[in-house]
């Protein structure tokens, strides 16, 4: 720096020279001059050093250097941009720290560094903030690639998007230029690097904030609140400076599906506190909880078997819900929703919007359940068919269903009865499909009804002939007769004659001894048998081949028409006779 530059800044007091009788104010009487100058000598010499920090205070500032006095002979300058490092404006008269660079220079000053001190200053700081974690100040210089420079005051420190708020900042420019305090969460001294968290910073203090607040408040607490977000779960209230989460079923009584059906953002409320949570500093509120619970006096209002009307809310595949007053919704089941044997899907009786009577069946106000009924609205059915149908009636109907048992006919719309497979026909039906099709049409005849037990049974075989009245009737024992062997027992065969079964005993079957069916006849195999024995209370006929292939006598009877086979005893006798 030249003497020239220094001008303006010395010429007041040009540095260097003996201070005279005329530039002091005062004098002590009886002093020389040589004395008071030895005494302000005395007072203004201090010993300086290379490297030395000290406190200077400012007494100039021009555009290139600012003059500093540092209570030495000779005042020191630094070059003023220097200065920009500062995180406030420096003027005249402030007190800076300074590190001394040169002694007494050509131009007769103390050469000192501003940057220099202030950066070991901010440094100490850094160490400090670490140790203690304490915030550290900085201002917003720029922004860079995945955040902001900030300078601490001398040092450069990087401040990551993340963790400069609470929320994610969009953009980073409007932060240029702002004075931060910060928590250092990273630092490389010989890497000079230095990473910052606000964000940290205004947890803690939020986190403080919060626990000041709740300490203030318990659980029953009713509280003023501002609604501050709306969620598909529920609504953010802001209670004071905290946000308490009111969930979306403790808004209403009634069932909503969004909280915006209630709340607006910005809407003040009073909320009633249900839970806190002081170790996450969660708060659960409820705004129902206000009024009093609908369900408590439903049972006395509503008790089964009365009648109200309500509006169809919603329809599932398993019924129908219904509002029957603001907050209180039941369920009318898919069984309950028609008197049909197969109901169809709930959206075929019901619709939403639908105004509906309905029955009350069942209140459990203390799980929140309120079964409906539509149907008990309607007639019953069975009752009725049953006042139209006695057991013997004759009925019409399509069968709508076929399993091993029977068959499955619906008579009326909502009434379907059984025709269980011994009574599909007089013949032997080994499967109901072997005679009947899903969708035909039959007649059968009432044999069951049970109104309460919803159980009808029918019969179709009840409509023909009895073949073995009819086979009685019209054969007596010794008759030879055509039949067809349609199955095997270990003790004989049985065949077909004319729609009934009889049996012929393995001993019937051939002249000489088997053991077994088979070996004297096959399934399906047509021949000639003499009856033996008839039966028409058991419904059995006894028969014989061998006898048949003999063309002989068969076993004496008692009287021409009974019919019945004679004992040993009885033969004896005739013979005797």
């Amino acid at each position: 720096m030249d003497v020239n530059d220094m001008d303006q800044v010395t010429e007041a007091h040009p540095v260097g020279m003996p201070l005279t009788p005329s530039d002091s104010e005062t004098t002590v009487p009886g002093e020389s001059f040589g004395e008071l100058l030895g005494s302000l000598e005395e007072q203004t010499t201090t010993t300086l050093s290379i490297g030395q920090r000290l406190t200077g205070k400012v007494l100039a500032i021009n555009e290139d250097v600012t003059l500093v006095d540092i209570g030495y002979k000779t005042e020191g300058v630094i070059p003023t941009e220097e200065l920009q490092i500062s995180l406030k404006e420096i003027t005249v008269g402030d007190e800076i720290p300074v590190v001394v660079k040169q002694l007494e220079s050509p131009d007769g000053y103390v050469k000192l560094s501003y940057a220099e001190a202030q950066r070991k200053l901010v440094w100490e700081a850094i160490d400090r903030a670490v140790k203690t974690g304490t915030p550290i100040k900085g201002r917003i210089t720029e922004r860079i690639k995945g955040g902001l420079r900030v300078n601490l005051g001398g040092v450069d420190a990087f401040l990551p998007a993340s963790q400069v708020d609470l929320r994610q900042v969009r953009n980073l420019e409007i932060w240029r230029g702002r004075e931060i305090e910060a928590k250092v969460i990273k630092v490389n001294r010989r890497q000079n690097n230095i990473v910052l968290s606000r964000r940290a910073l205004l947890e803690e203090e939020e986190a403080r904030r919060r626990a000041e607040i709740l300490s203030q408040l318990d659980e029953e607490y009713i509280v003023e609140g501002r609604i501050k977000s709306l969620a598909d779960y529920g609504a953010f209230v802001d209670i004071g400076g905290i946000d308490g989460l009111l969930h979306i079923t403790d808004i209403s009584w009634k069932k909503i599906t969004h909280p915006k059906e209630v709340f607006k953002v910005g809407e003040i409320v009073q909320v009633k506190i249900l839970k806190i949570d002081r170790e996450t500093g969660r708060i659960n509120l409820g705004y129902k909880q206000l009024w009093p619970n609908p369900w408590d006096t439903l049972p006395e209002r509503l008790p089964p078997g009365s009648r109200i009307k309500g509006r169809v809310t919603r329809v599932t595949d398993y019924g129908a819900f219904v509002e029957v007053e603001d907050g209180i919704e039941g369920l009318i089941h898919a069984s309950e929703l028609t008197w049909e044997k197969r109901p169809k899907h709930p959206s075929k009786y019901v619709a939403v919007g639908d105004e509906v009577v309905v029955e009350v069946l069942q209140v459990d106000a203390q799980n929140r359940r309120l079964s409906l009924s539509l149907r008990q609205l309607q007639p019953d059915p069975w009752r009725l068919f049953a006042e139209t149908h006695a057991i013997g009636a004759r009925v019409r109907g399509r069968v709508r269903g076929i399993t091993d048992f029977g068959a499955f006919v619906e008579v009326e719309k909502g009434i379907e009865g059984l025709v269980h497979v011994s009574d599909i026909s007089r013949r032997r039906v080994k499967h109901p499909s072997a005679v009947l099709k899903k969708g035909q049409e039959v007649e059968a005849i009432v044999k069951e009804l049970d109104v309460n037990a919803r159980r009808l049974g029918l019969s179709m075989k009840e409509l023909e002939p009895d073949p073995w009245e009819e086979f009685f009737a019209t054969h007596r024992v010794g008759d030879i007769v055509r039949g067809k062997v349609v199955r095997f027992a270990s003790f004989g065969a049985f065949v077909d004659v004319g729609g009934v079964e009889g049996l012929c005993h393995i001993s019937e079957l051939s002249d000489e001894h088997i053991e077994k069916p088979e070996d004297a006849v096959q399934i399906g195999e047509e021949l000639d048998f003499r009856i033996l024995r008839l039966d028409p209370e058991g419904r059995r006929i006894a028969l014989s081949a061998r006898a048949a292939r003999r063309n002989r006598e068969p076993a004496y009877t008692i009287g021409e028409d009974t019919g019945r086979i004679a004992s040993l005893g009885e033969i004896a006798r005739q013979k005797g006779e």
